[in-house]
């Protein structure tokens, strides 16, 4: 199968959506003269483009689209060609109601927007594999094409009728008996048996609770059903062109889809990445998603939508200081992205998102975000000869499964302040700030080259993962794992004794009396630490060779921190200092250090190949130690030993 390197071909893509049906035909030799001068090499037709190519049921208007393709291969731009299917047309919806989705409490979602389709509609997946079949048909052999984007952002939910009988036809193919149904879903509680398989609904607005296995089956369908949209234009466009990529674009830790399962079906996986600039922790999630991309791709990935500047959708949106596009680009380069592309080229004069950021903004070419792109542009093409392609290594793997989040965030949890992806961040965020790299990894992969494996928390197991883990730890491996792990089944069964008897023994635990989820604000006194959001009576066993005990309370002098070998458990979340210094404990015990020793708290780190990226997250200058003499391929010089770093500053280190 092609792959990213088909469309790189040694270089860096850069660029970003371009929707030039939105402007007059003049503007886009204007935008194609801009595009050259900021060194863009690739762009994004056709995402929103359904009603320009369809203006009615059946017709095709490919005019504008041939006259576009032709200019930016004319001007030696690559194009990615989406399918426009994540937005039908009005007509689509007027003359077919059956492709519309529906709500939990039954309300239509209608046109207007964006995402108005059902997933399980056959009318809309008739219409969206006509319009693919002719794109591919017309375009397959054009010069210009580089790589094949399908729909964007698939994120839809849908509970109506058409969804309901696709839900009833994946839980026959899954269960096979309504015995074997009836069973993993627990209808024994609250008289939900079924006796028909006409009976079973999605999980549309209760009177009280929901069935968590029956939510839990509809999040793995939503997301099987989105995989089948996908795989089905996927599949057009690669009979028309074998050797051409093909890709849709992931949201980062979005609940809807598995996206381990849906990354083994792309060609190239790519993420769009909308970081807060006031966030101060802005940095540190990009550095996650990137971390989680690179994971799936198993290499270099896309990223495939950024923001020059301020998006529109949170309820401030701050624009980006001068040199944090900049500096947030380079970060995904250092951890494995060969594309750096944006939302989008243009910034719309229109429309909902008219005050989204461009490349372009409407200060135009003379404005500070068109001239920071543009030295961007230049960064990337200085680099890219040096890093395109190249793998980044890391020694510490963190556990991540989609369903075992869809498993724990039922309603009827202990706690609704534990949300899984904060739990995520927050480990993750530790060891970001410890100047550790990671990847990430489902808890059934093989975990064998990382001499350390993190577990932030991961409540549902399968019983093939739970094996995985223990063989890790008995072939030599340093495990460490997050509270209410192991808690229950694939079927969000809770297992004997509230975690799993195996788990237990490996960390020297004899009972897990009770879990004590805590208050806002509220905290527990720890040995060295104070732990927050959860606590847990625990009863070692007298096998753990460490124990940090909580101090004062109803858990005073019970465990809170155990070690048995190479395997630690942590009952609680212990602030973020504390978990950062536990976790960089435990990885020097592994044999795990940081790439450059002494690093300043804001200053990252990665290397990527052979090419070292150092990068000033502060507002203040910096200067980092880096023994050695290297060049840095951002400025054209020569360092020795030291750099020092502007705010926002980076450089890109060649031995």
């Amino acid at each position: 199968m092609p792959g990213l390197s088909d469309a790189t071909r040694g270089r860096l893509l850069f660029g970003g959506d371009y929707n030039p049906e939105q402007w007059p035909e003049e503007t886009w030799h204007e935008d194609v003269r801009l595009m050259k001068a900021a060194g863009v090499n690739s762009v994004t037709l056709g995402v929103f483009s359904w009603s320009a190519l369809e203006p009615e049921s059946g017709a095709r208007e490919f005019a504008w689209l041939d006259t576009l393709m032709d200019l930016m291969h004319d001007h030696g731009i690559g194009v990615v060609l989406a399918t426009p299917t994540s937005s039908p047309p009005p007509w689509m919806g007027r003359l077919h109601p059956d492709t519309l989705p529906v709500t939990e409490d039954g309300r239509t979602e209608w046109w207007g927007g964006r995402q108005h389709f059902s997933h399980s509609s056959a009318t809309y997946r008739r219409y969206a594999t006509a319009i693919t079949e002719d794109l591919a048909a017309r375009y397959g052999g054009h010069p210009a094409l580089t790589m094949w984007h399908i729909n964007n952002e698939y994120c839809t939910y849908d509970y109506g009728d058409q969804a309901a009988a696709a839900f009833r036809r994946w839980l026959r193919g899954k269960y096979r008996t309504l015995d074997a149904l009836n069973e993993a879903w627990g209808t024994a509680f609250w008289s939900q048996g079924y006796d028909t398989w006409d009976g079973i609904l999605p999980p549309r607005l209760p009177h009280y609770l929901r069935n968590p296995g029956q939510v839990l089956d509809f999040r793995r369908f939503t997301s099987d059903q989105l995989l089948e949209c996908f795989t089905a234009e996927r599949d057009i466009v690669r009979r028309h062109t074998p050797h051409i990529p093909v890709t849709t674009n992931f949201m980062p830790l979005w609940s809807g889809q598995d996206a381990w399962r849906w990354a083994e079906e792309e060609d190239v996986v790519s993420v769009d990445l909308y970081p807060d600039p006031r966030d101060p922790l802005g940095a540190q999630s990009g550095a996650l998603v990137q971390d989680m991309t690179r994971s799936q791709a198993r290499g270099p990935w896309m990223l495939m939508e950024q923001a020059a500047g301020p998006v529109n959708w949170r309820g401030v949106n701050h624009p980006k200081p001068r040199g944090m596009n900049r500096l947030w680009s380079l970060q995904a380069v250092a951890r494995g992205a060969d594309a750096v592309c944006y939302f989008q080229w243009r910034q719309s004069r229109q429309g909902a998102e008219k005050f989204h950021s461009g490349m372009v903004s409407h200060a135009g070419e003379e404005g500070r975000t068109y001239q920071e792109v543009k030295q961007l542009g230049a960064d990337l093409a200085r680099i890219a000869p040096e890093v395109s392609g190249r793998h980044l290594t890391a020694d510490i793997a963190v556990l991540h499964d989609w369903h075992s989040w869809w498993a724990g965030a039922h309603d009827g949890r202990l706690s609704r302040r534990v949300e899984y992806p904060e739990v995520l961040r927050a480990w993750h965020g530790a060891l970001w700030q410890a100047h550790l790299t990671t990847d990430f990894a489902h808890p059934e992969h093989d975990l064998t080259p990382y001499p350390l494996v993190v577990v932030p928390q991961l409540y549902a197991l399968t019983d093939t993962a739970i094996g995985n883990l223990l063989a890790y730890v008995r072939q030599g491996g340093t495990l460490v794992c997050g509270f209410h792990t192991g808690v229950a089944d694939e079927d969000d069964r809770v297992r004997p004794g509230g975690m799993d008897a195996r788990l237990r023994e490996l960390f020297g635990i004899r009972t897990l009396h009770e879990w004590w989820p805590l208050d806002e604000g509220e905290t527990v006194t720890c040995e060295g630490f104070r732990g927050t959001l959860w606590s847990e009576e625990l009863e070692g066993d007298g096998t753990a060779e460490e124990i940090l005990r909580y101090r004062g309370g109803e858990l005073d002098g019970l465990p809170a921190v155990l070690r048995k070998g190479r395997a630690w458990y942590v009952s609680t979340l212990p602030e973020p200092a504390a978990l950062r210094d536990l976790l960089a404990r435990v990885a020097a015990g592994a044999g795990v250090r940081p790439v450059l020793d002494g690093l300043p708290e804001q200053v990252e780190a990665v290397r990527r190949g052979e090419v070292l990226f150092v990068l000033n997250h502060g507002r203040e200058p910096v200067t980092v130690e880096v023994p050695g003499t290297h060049h840095d391929l951002l400025t054209g010089t020569d360092v020795t030993d030291r750099i020092t770093l502007g705010r926002h500053g980076a450089a890109v280190l060649r031995p």
